[in-house]
């Protein structure tokens, strides 16, 4: 939005109590807030562990309602946009300007695959419904995630569905850092990349039968890129493949900075990407916009950016085999790997580009601004505003 000539203004929290403050990132302001006070310090004792989604959500909640408080004394803005995840919007305070609830993760549906309890949970989901009802507009990244919220989340508002979006210049950058160098990787082995939180919701637990079956006739290095928060790459895959006999090896670089990342996507040679519940996953766009053949799974919103065999490959969600045998087909046929890698590219050039997205969604807010509905033809992804 930005690039189109926009003011844009993001308000974010922080790890530690901070006052306001603001810097700009790429045209965009980013303000930074936590605000401190008896509350927040009773937060901390009310969260504990079986209540720590809860308590992060108040901490939002009260930050984002007295940051955004004071943006308003020096800014005028004209619509504001916030995610239901993490609850922002919950204890925000309108200033007379209409409002849009992205849809993301909503607690009701992501936390079941954390393990996490049905009362953390149900507290969850009422702080985030609490911004839900109070909103003058919805948007979604997929249809999917569009079609569960009025099933599961009750919403029986339109919901305007406009995917993310993502700058592909990032990708043709000259700047990147020789990965198999700088973490002592073989030259002439084929790599595929795991990039994103190693967590059961993104599939790290089928990892170790993936990888088992691959290496077994296959010598090729399987990376992981991100924030084991489980620990379950030391704890679990790692220990399953120490008494086999492989061709390849298995790495952990850790959680790394967008630059490294980027790096990873453009060297690899095949992206995995298992997870069991996705929305829009920026992690798919970014290996469409490096050019790679993407292995992923058939569930969520992935569906809508691969289209199998076209360009790029679905697995059975949850099926550990299934996933061995696509990557099986890309490891064996360096044509498909070219082939599906190219036509990833090309779609995210044409449909899923930052400026384009970013006009969808401002004509969006246009209609809400004036108090219209919003729709889009599906074909042509033109729209107009009708009357409510």
């Amino acid at each position: 939005m930005a690039k189109l000539g926009h003011e844009v203004h993001v308000l974010a929290g922080a790890l530690e109590p901070t006052p306001l403050r603001s810097e700009e990132v790429d045209g965009v302001q980013v303000h930074r807030f936590r605000r401190q006070s008896k509350l927040m310090r009773a937060f901390v004792a009310f969260g504990g562990n079986s209540l720590s989604w809860t308590k992060k959500r108040l901490e939002n909640a009260v930050s984002m309602r007295h940051g955004m408080k004071q943006l308003c004394q020096t800014h005028q803005f004209d619509i504001i946009e916030m995610p239901e995840c993490g609850a922002e919007g919950a204890a925000l305070g309108h200033h007379g300007m209409p409002t849009v609830i992205r849809l993301h993760s909503p607690s009701k549906l992501i936390m079941p695959f954390y393990g996490i309890g049905k009362i953390d949970t149900n507290f969850c989901s009422a702080i985030e419904n609490h911004a839900i009802v109070r909103a003058t507009a919805f948007s979604s990244c997929s249809q999917f995630l569009a079609d569960e919220a009025r099933r599961k989340l009750g919403i029986s508002h339109p919901i305007e569905v406009t995917p993310n979006g993502i700058d592909v210049a990032l990708f043709d950058e000259s700047d990147q850092i020789d990965i198999r160098h700088k973490y002592g990787l073989a030259e002439n082995r084929l790599m595929i990349l795991f990039a994103g939180r190693l967590e059961r919701r993104k599939g790290i637990h089928l990892c170790a039968d993936i990888c088992m079956s691959i290496l077994k006739d296959f010598e090729v290095d399987f990376v992981f890129a991100g924030e084991d928060t489980d620990g379950f790459f030391a704890r679990e895959l790692r220990p399953s493949l120490g008494s086999e006999k492989m061709k390849g090896s298995v790495h952990h670089l850790g959680k790394l900075d967008m630059r490294l990342v980027r790096s990873c996507i453009r060297q690899c040679d095949v992206f995995l990407l298992p997870s069991l519940w996705e929305n829009c996953p920026y992690s798919s766009l970014e290996a469409m916009a490096g050019g790679k053949p993407i292995v992923c799974s058939d569930q969520g919103g992935m569906p809508e950016l691969i289209l199998d065999d076209e360009n790029g490959l679905l697995a059975a969600s949850g099926d550990s085999a299934s996933f061995v045998s696509q990557i099986r087909k890309l490891l064996g046929d360096a044509d498909m790997r070219d082939r599906l890698g190219t036509a990833a590219r090309r779609t995210v050039e044409a449909s899923f580009n930052d400026t384009r997205i970013a006009s969808l969604s401002l004509d969006h807010y246009q209609c809400v601004i004036d108090g219209t509905e919003y729709h889009k033809d599906n074909d042509t992804r033109s729209g107009e505003c009708r009357d409510r």
